[in-house]
């Protein structure tokens, strides 16, 4: 029997957190699960004619209940992860995937979706909701509707299994990230390093009871101050080779459970009549095929790989410059140390230097001060809310008007109970006239941390990645689709992340960067010259960049096209192989970032032969933000028709349709080579 207080059987907008416990999980999810199937029931059992609210307006609210529940489990796990919510997690993971692989295999169901689009009313349905029955109908098909027992069968036994070793994946690599560590009494090492990350280090250090000693460990702000800043060789190679090769030993091991996936995943996509799973996975989104989304890879690999050799002789020269002609071969720990050098020397400019201007409340108060001024929203933090960590904020979101639009919680900081990287997610999209008309989500990130008695301060890449994750709220909330399933971030994969990636192009504006970068203790701006370097910066080894992009993209596709293990062999050795094609310094034999490659594994489908996606969605961007360069970029009326034409659409129409109603023609990449520094070569 359920308890009736179970705070995850409330669907309500104040997410009660501190009320959450891991004993609530199985009992609510089991409960929601039989919820859920009722409703898809009665929808099959209904006994009068076919319209639109019986049939897809419930199916689309059937499991809306479940997906909060479990979208409030599953983030806290990745953010407040213990062994018990872990092993409650894990209990109702296998369930869940379960019922979700029968309802896409549930005949009965499928047939009262297509009696309803033979009725006049289907027939006659307005643009979203008729895209909304096709987009069901496809889903069905493509997901084994049309199979017959057998296969449906296997099919869902492959969904329950896939997320059994995905969630498997992810949990190893959390445990791994989190074991290692490397303490220092002092600073006999740590030559080089800022003030900042001593710091960092020092915080890192107390919290463990080791008052005086210095703490690094593989979350990002540790292991990228070193790889950029520490002058010990040795100390670089070693935290290099910890973090690419996570999760490469018992107890948390990837590596099987990555042969594994990728073997399920091809039999998945044969069992559906797809000849890849990269086609099975594409199907849906603009690139269509496998082979689309590579010939695009392609096509920016040759329009960068100039520019990448060239870049890659400089930095082999800069370092002979410094220690002689007989200086080593760059190796991949080298590689962020110089170019940091040569960045200095180049541009007489230390990243660092920026810091003092960027703490994080100033940061934020600027990004909402932005989206005000080219929105016409308003964000204002809200106290009193339960949440799960102390460091964790709340922000209520309206329209000029007083209009409530939604909310959302900030989770800024590495924990080592916390998943590294930064992302967005929704807990409640809101629907006119639905149980809850207003949206809800969270946007999570791993910035520096205050240290030192000082506030938050922030790296340009920090501000730029949580301008990126909120353009992804932006998405979120903005959304006024009338079909939930439409709604928000509901869209094709390689579309986005356009809202979120345009946003970043505010970071490098003057006039933006007016709004929020002010010196912590004296409150001055930054000067014309500061700026002047860091902008100069934009392009610094963008080559590189863009091409360890491409690589990652590469890779994933290969994996879900090609890989055989049989004629392949090693994955680890494969995957290696094509990084190195795409890398600047040869890699180790230990290499195995795949181990740690999240977007591909820790989840069923994630960005598994999509991570193409992001290369795809900046060439969208970088063409997008023309017209607020044109206009200027704090532009009412282009930041109107963004929200208007793109973020508040959802996925009512095609992406292509959406985007060429905001810029009025096909997107080209020009804008984005243009701005990158790069120049396509003459085929």
């Amino acid at each position: 029997m359920v308890e009736p207080q179970n705070p995850l059987l409330r669907y309500q907008f104040d997410v009660p957190f501190d009320a959450i416990a891991p004993e609530h999980v199985e009992p609510a999810v089991d409960a929601l699960l039989a919820r859920s199937q009722e409703r898809l029931d009665a929808i099959k059992q209904h006994q009068g004619p076919r319209d639109y609210t019986n049939t897809l307006g419930a199916l689309d609210h059937a499991t809306e209940e479940l997906e909060y529940a479990m979208s409030i489990v599953g983030h806290l796990e990745s953010v407040a992860s213990t062994t018990a919510l872990r092993d409650a997690y894990n209990a109702v993971q296998p369930k869940v995937s379960a019922f979700y692989a029968g309802v896409s295999l549930d005949a009965e169901l499928y047939r009262a979706i297509k009696d309803f689009a033979q009725t006049e009313e289907a027939r006659a349905l307005e643009p979203a909701p008729a895209r909304f029955l096709k987009q069901t109908l496809d889903d069905f098909r493509r997901h084994g509707a049309e199979l017959a027992a057998g296969p449906k069968q296997r099919l869902s036994e492959l969904t329950v299994e896939l997320s059994r070793l995905t969630t498997e994946y992810s949990q190893n690599l959390l445990d791994a990230t989190g074991q290692f560590e490397i303490v220092f009494e002092d600073t006999t090492r740590l030559a080089g390093l800022p003030e900042s990350a001593l710091e960092a280090a020092k915080d890192s250090a107390r919290a463990r009871d080791r008052d005086g000693a210095y703490r690094f460990t593989l979350q990002q702000p540790s292991y990228v101050a070193v790889l950029t800043y520490a002058d010990d060789a040795a100390l670089r190679e070693q935290m290099y080779r910890a973090y690419n090769s996570r999760a490469t030993a018992s107890p948390h091991d990837n590596r099987p459970l990555m042969a594994q996936i990728l073997a399920l995943r091809a039999e998945k996509a044969k069992l559906l009549g797809f000849a890849t799973f990269a086609d099975l996975n594409l199907e849906d989104r603009m690139a269509k095929t496998g082979a689309t989304a590579r010939a695009f890879v392609a096509d920016l690999h040759r329009a960068t790989e100039a520019a990448f050799q060239r870049e890659n002789a400089e930095l082999t020269a800069f370092r002979r410059e410094l220690e002689g002609a007989k200086a080593p071969e760059l190796m991949p720990w080298d590689i962020g140390y110089y170019s940091e050098k040569l960045r200095k020397a180049r541009f007489d400019f230390d990243q660092e230097e920026l810091r003092p201007y960027l703490s994080v409340d100033g940061v934020l108060g600027g990004l909402f001060a932005l989206v005000h001024r080219i929105y016409g929203i308003r964000v204002s933090r809200a106290e009193g809310v339960a949440t799960y960590h102390p460091d964790v904020r709340y922000y209520d979101v309206r329209d000029e008007s007083g209009r409530d639009i939604g909310a959302f919680f900030a989770d800024l900081y590495p924990r080592e109970n916390k998943r590294g990287g930064a992302w967005m997610a929704d807990f409640i999209t809101g629907v006119p006239g639905g149980r809850h008309p207003k949206h809800l989500g969270v946007m999570c990130a791993n910035a520096s941390p205050p240290s030192g008695g000082k506030p938050a301060l922030l790296t340009h890449s920090d501000v730029e990645t949580l301008f990126h994750e909120f353009g992804h709220l932006l998405h979120h909330l903005l959304g006024k689709a009338k079909v939930r399933s439409l709604a928000g971030t509901r869209v094709a994969w390689d579309f986005v992340e356009l809202p979120s990636m345009i946003m970043e192009n505010f970071c490098w504006e003057r006039s933006a960067l007016d709004l929020f970068a002010r010196h912590y203790e004296t409150g001055d701006g930054i000067s014309t010259a500061l700026l002047e370097k860091l902008r100069k910066t934009r392009t610094f080894r963008a080559a590189n960049a863009q091409m360890r992009q491409l690589g990652l993209a590469a890779l994933d596709l290969a994996l879900h096209i090609d890989y055989e293990p049989e004629r392949d062999g090693d994955l680890m050795a494969y995957a290696r192989g094509i990084m190195q094609a795409h890398s600047s310094a040869p890699l180790s034999d230990d290499y195995a970032m795949i181990a740690g490659f999240s977007h591909l594994f820790s989840s069923p489908v994630g960005y598994a032969a999509g991570y193409y996606s992001y290369k795809w969605a900046e060439v969208l961007e970088a063409d997008a933000f023309s017209r607020f360069a044109e206009r200027g970029v704090f532009s009412r009326e282009v930041g109107q028709d963004f929200r208007e034409r793109v973020l508040s659409r959802g996925n009512e129409a095609d992406p292509m349709e959406l985007f060429q109603a905001f810029l009025g023609r096909a997107p080209s990449s020009d804008a984005l080579l243009k701005r990158a520094g790069l120049v396509v070569e003459a085929a």
